[in-house]
């Protein structure tokens, strides 16, 4: 599978402090890509190397197939990005900073352009804005607009820096559709955030930051490991305790029981609770959340380096 982006060994450092240490990343296209830690971790530096906002101190960065500084800011014609919020004319609508975007940048074409502004507002939800400058926008509008611009040129990588922010729970269900959408249309998606609980409900594979380090990575099921336990959801939760008594078992809430395997496996579990007579109308590996697997990985540290 061809890779989009690809690090080696991508340091950044500030006088003695390393932002960034020592990265290795290979995206494949296609994929809709976590890049997770806390504020702090180094994302953003190696967010910034990645595109040439920044210069690294040591390393080498392929961006879509690019290496050479050059060709690389031909590829970021083909990219679109959303890093550390959104800038535009306070005084402009939306419309006429999607426009003057377009013109600005690389590849920039007037042809077709008012149809692709209002195609992407409509994606982002925002096709009813009106005239009114960026000034009066809320946060999460002013969020929406940015990735609006990011999307303007059709993008084959899309990378986004914590694009949730200022988002209530019904805008962050609506961008995480999108998302999903996008990659199914064709569209690479790099989705930095420290939002775990989030990150993990959409994306195929992960890379986890702390302290400028990459400190895990992999496809999201492999670093949600199992944790030796299944949920056991029945209308006849005291039944099961009784079958199942000499297991540990504790009550996971809302009928629901977490049965320790104890090196069993979860089909002799099941085969126990319905041979009793015990309804059994789900059983489910339970798994950690990618914030637990953070948390394992780091022993909780909470070294905080940009």
């Amino acid at each position: 599978m061809t890779a989009v982006i690809v690090t080696e060994g991508l340091t950044k450092r500030y006088d003695r402090l390393v932002a960034v240490d020592g990265l290795d990343l290979e995206v494949a296209e296609g994929e809709l890509y976590g890049f997770l830690g806390p504020n702090g971790s180094g994302k953003t530096t190696a967010i910034r190397m990645i595109l040439g906002l920044v210069f690294p101190t040591s390393g080498r960065v392929e961006l879509l197939g690019q290496s050479s500084a050059t060709a690389r800011l031909a590829a970021l014609a083909h990219v679109g990005a959303l890093v550390e919020g959104p800038g535009f004319y306070p005084h402009a609508s939306g419309r006429r900073n999607l426009a003057m975007f377009d013109a600005a940048g690389p590849g920039g074409r007037s042809r077709g352009r008012a149809g692709r502004i209002d195609e992407v507002l409509e994606r982002v939800g925002l096709g009813g804005i009106d005239r009114r400058g960026v000034r009066n926008y809320s946060m999460g509008m002013r969020q929406r607009l940015a990735l609006a611009a990011a999307l303007l040129r059709r993008p084959r990588l899309l990378v986004l820096d914590e694009p949730t922010n200022g988002l209530d729970p019904q805008g962050i269900r609506e961008l995480r559709d999108l998302f999903v959408g996008l990659v199914a249309d064709g569209t690479t998606v790099f989705l930095s955030s420290h939002l775990l609980a989030e990150i993990e409900q959409v994306c195929t594979r992960a890379a986890m930051m702390a302290g400028g380090r990459l400190v895990a990575e992999g496809p999201v099921d492999t670093l949600r490991s199992p944790t030796g336990r299944v949920l056991v959801t029945t209308a006849d939760v005291e039944g099961a305790r009784r079958v199942l008594a000499g297991r540990p078992v504790s009550d996971a809430g809302e009928g629901r029981l977490a049965v320790t395997l104890d090196g069993s496996g979860s089909a002799e579990v099941n085969a126990a609770l319905v041979g009793a007579g015990v309804p059994v109308s789900e059983l489910v590996v339970e798994r950690r959340s990618l914030e637990d697997a953070y948390l394992a990985v780091t022993g909780g540290s909470g070294d905080a380096r940009r």
